[in-house]
């Protein structure tokens, strides 16, 4: 899964086959900062032009994130392709010639991508989405350039002039927009959802107690495993994040609201493997969620053997996606090993209030008269 989309790299290896001048193509997936990217190589054919093909072939989320132009392939003793030996992203084989930043400008936006892309030095001639970009990391940078220069840059400029350079020209003739921040949410009973909420929340009612909206996910574990100290990390995790002890209710006018609870009932849960195969033992785990009942997370280990565990977790679609996954994986692995994480100072109910607040104001409804003219 990349981003949460279950993707078949030999699908991306066969469409890159297929395009003209390209002799021999591989796609691996490499785990980058703790998230999964796919990586092509190719040979015959310039990068550019390889990613301008792939775009008529392919759905944006199967661009590979790196595309790297190979002659020599790595092969086994045997004689097959040695994937493992395959260079990773970040060498001398994807880079274009670096040029350094020539004003204040590029220079604050080529650190702003190295913050995004978590992969430096940028130079000002380098292709965002070459260099491992994508849709949320476009979005990530968009907000960052609102908060480091007051100027909203829409999306789109993004894609169409994606280099420091080009952003830097778009950044100098934009129009300024004074960057607010979120604050946190006075403490009340029950909170607003946000939009993309009260759309889950209508759709799993439109389910009647399906699993169509789990997000589940099946982490291997090799070595010794601290079950007490495992058990107190997911504790730590729910106490620091407020949707893991969030409940979904409706008002006196039936709109959908959020409950924070200071306390939910958690229960890791232990099994041992048996007759089943992991796949059932997986499967078996995913299971109905109540939105009236707190916590919609849940996690558990499945044993293996001594040195083998599977550790399963859960949670609805409503208190997560594809990016909280991998910040939770992450903040998981960091908390297991005894070290401190910073202190939260925005939850998600503090951006569905701001969002409510939002919607009252004079640019919501701009855009809401432009989407009902169009």
């Amino acid at each position: 899964k990349i981003r949460g989309y279950r993707i078949e790299p030999g699908e991306i290896e066969a469409a890159l086959r297929s395009i003209e001048g390209v002799r021999e193509a591989a796609v691996t997936v490499r785990t980058e900062s703790g998230e999964a990217e796919l990586c092509a190589y190719a040979e015959g054919l310039g990068r550019n032009e390889v990613r301008k093909q792939l775009e008529t072939l392919l759905p944006g989320y199967m661009i590979p994130a790196h595309i790297i132009e190979l002659e020599q392939w790595p092969v086994t003793p045997s004689g097959k392709l040695d994937r493992k030996a395959l260079p990773a992203p970040g060498g001398a084989a994807d880079r274009e010639t670096y040029t350094a930043p020539r004003n204040l400008t590029e220079m604050k936006l080529s650190q702003l991508w190295e913050e995004v892309l978590k992969s430096g030095p940028v130079g000002i001639h380098d292709n965002f989405f070459d260099r491992g970009g994508h849709s949320l990391k476009a979005t990530a940078l968009v907000s960052r350039i609102a908060k480091e220069f007051g100027v909203q840059v829409p999306l789109k400029d993004v894609f169409a002039h994606p280099t420091v350079e080009g952003l830097a020209s778009v950044i100098s003739e934009g129009t300024e927009s004074p960057y607010e921040a979120i604050k946190p949410a006075e403490k009340r009973e029950t909170y607003p959802v946000s939009s993309a909420q009260k759309r889950m929340y209508v759709l799993q009612q439109l389910e009647d107690g399906g699993t169509g909206y789990n997000m589940p996910a099946v982490l291997e574990l090799e070595g010794k495993l601290d079950l007490t100290r495992m058990d107190a990390v997911f504790k730590k995790l729910i106490k620091r994040h407020e949707s893991l002890r969030t409940s979904f209710t409706t008002d006196t006018d039936g709109e959908p609201v959020q409950c924070i609870h200071d306390e939910v009932p958690f229960t890791f849960r232990t099994s041992v493997l048996g007759g089943q195969t992991e796949q059932e033992a997986a499967a078996a785990f995913i299971q109905p969620f109540d939105l009236s009942q707190a916590p919609l997370f849940r996690a558990g280990i499945v044993k293996v053997s001594d040195g083998r565990h599977l550790l399963l977790v859960d949670m609805h679609h409503i208190i997560s996606d594809g990016v909280s996954v991998n910040t939770l994986i992450r903040e998981f692995g960091e908390l297991y090993a005894n070290q401190e994480l910073p202190a939260l100072h925005i939850q998600y109910k503090d951006y569905a209030v701001w969002q409510e607040a939002f919607k009252k104001g004079d640019t919501y409804k701009t855009q809401e008269a432009y989407w009902l003219k169009q």
